[in-house]
């Protein structure tokens, strides 16, 4: 539905059993595998994609971390990996770099730039505690 009726196509499909974390979205603010969630099951919830974490032409501090950190090769997994990332904060904004490694353990890169991801995730939540823009 995402990807092919709405167009938002951020959101990437890989392995469509919910164990690669391509399709990572927010459901009321909540990580999800968007492959693994019924239509039906997301009726009435907000649904946050890639595509709607900018805020007035700003980067989401995690976008622009993972810029600043280079914390991509290919970029498949990065949607998916930032989105993670964000419910990370939300719930824990000074997270150490094993509890980054730990909750987004689900989301695979297969490029491998896991520590430069856990370097994104450390400046995004230095941004996020000094109160910088969304």
């Amino acid at each position: 539905m995402l990807r092919d009726r709405l167009q938002l196509t951020g959101t990437k499909y890989g392995c469509g059993e919910g164990q690669c974390g391509a399709c990572t979205v927010l459901l009321d603010g909540r990580a999800m595998r968007s492959c693994r969630v019924e239509l039906s099951a997301a009726a009435g919830k907000q649904v946050t994609t890639i595509e709607g974490l900018e805020h007035d032409g700003r980067l989401h501090p995690v976008q622009a971390a993972f810029l600043e950190a280079e914390a991509f090769q290919c970029g498949y997994c990065t949607p998916g990996m930032i989105l993670a990332a964000v419910a990370l904060l939300a719930a824990e904004p000074n997270p150490t770099a094993e509890e980054i490694a730990a909750r987004l353990s689900g989301n695979l890169c297969r490029c491998g730039t896991y520590p430069r991801i856990v370097a994104a995730v450390q400046l995004a939540a230095r941004a996020v505690r000094q109160g910088l823009p969304r």
